[in-house]
């Protein structure tokens, strides 16, 4: 048997929605908005910044799926496009949204995890013995 990756208990924590420090509290108090800090272990989670992350992966993820249903139930069938908007909102609302809080607290995890932060930019140190010819 072989040990799992170290990147499977942050993965499991994070696609559960809890705390990727204790995996016993909860991550978010809503849909999307990430508590202020865990209730069971008190982990500040103001390092929690997913930006756009989650949206763009589920837009490209979610998009390639209908799109794709969509051309070839179009090339297939040819249904009329009343059919077309009755087949396609309601898989459109269920690939992006039922995948969002998933992808959301499994890239929290992940920065957690991987210590990611900011960028930051350090001065750059004089440069010498720079010829100008």
């Amino acid at each position: 048997m072989t040990a799992p990756s170290p990147t499977a208990l942050p993965i499991a924590r994070g696609l559960r929605g809890r705390c990727p420090v204790c995996g016993e509290g909860h991550l978010f108090q809503g849909f999307l908005t990430v508590r202020p800090a865990c209730e069971k272990c008190g982990q500040d989670f103001a390092f929690a910044d997913a930006g756009d992350g989650p949206a763009v992966f589920v837009i490209l993820i979610g998009g390639a799926i209908v799109v794709g249903a969509a051309l070839a139930t179009e090339i297939v069938y040819q249904p009329p496009y009343w059919l077309h908007a009755a087949l396609w909102l309601p898989l459109v609302l269920l690939v992006t949204l039922a995948p969002l809080r998933l992808i959301k607290g499994l890239l929290i995890a992940l920065q957690f995890h991987h210590k990611a932060a900011e960028g930051r930019l350090t001065p750059r140190e004089p440069q010498t013995g720079r010829s100008d010819t």
